[in-house]
């Protein structure tokens, strides 16, 4: 079985990464992102690679290993490339527009519902029902990308709603006309 963990990052040019008193700080272009690690995982930084070191052999301590190399991996990716995530609006007058920062859909309720961007996320809309999401954390990335679905997920029998760009929805049919002469009494 492979260990994730073991493997050696190579640290990309105009990224800068630094581990102390138990938090990861990786510099790059798109900005600079922070991370507390388990006090088992040692993070060494040699040669323009970065290794995640763990003195025990138990299960979830070589699983704590391969969970701090792919932060690390993922912080250098958004320090360097960023993250984004795409949404859709499909419906009837759903349309989302950018007032300043904040992002406000029309999303079939009777009031505009506004979305206002974390520290370090931005948003960007297409065509009035495409909404890009984008940013350097991943995480923060995916956790706003699911808020604003939230804000309208997509209902299965007109797939009407908010939703990731290429999601299939499973489709329902609808009520079942009443066969002839099967009513009842």
């Amino acid at each position: 079985m492979a260990r994730i963990g073991k493997r050696a990052l190579v640290i990309p040019g105009g990224v800068e990464v630094k581990s102390n008193n138990g938090v990861i700080e990786v510099k790059g272009p798109k900005g600079t992102l922070r991370q507390p690690h388990d006090e088992r995982i040692t993070i060494k930084v040699e040669g323009g690679k970065v290794l995640t070191l763990v003195a025990g052999t138990d299960n979830e301590s070589l699983a704590l290993q391969g969970l701090y190399n792919s932060l690390l991996k993922n912080m250098m990716t958004g320090v360097t490339a960023g993250f984004e995530k795409d949404l859709e609006m499909v419906g009837v007058g759903y349309r989302a527009q950018m007032q300043g920062k904040k992002l406000q859909l029309q999303a079939g309720y009777s009031h505009l519902v506004e979305f206002e961007p974390p520290a370090g996320i931005e948003f960007v809309v297409t065509g009035n029902t495409k909404i890009k999401v984008k940013g350097a954390d991943r995480q923060l990335v995916g956790q706003t990308a699911a808020n604003i679905r939230f804000a309208r997920e997509v209902e299965p029998y007109k797939g009407k709603g908010i939703k990731y760009d290429g999601e299939t929805v499973r489709r329902k049919a609808g009520k079942a006309a009443k066969a002839a002469g099967g009513g009842a009494a």
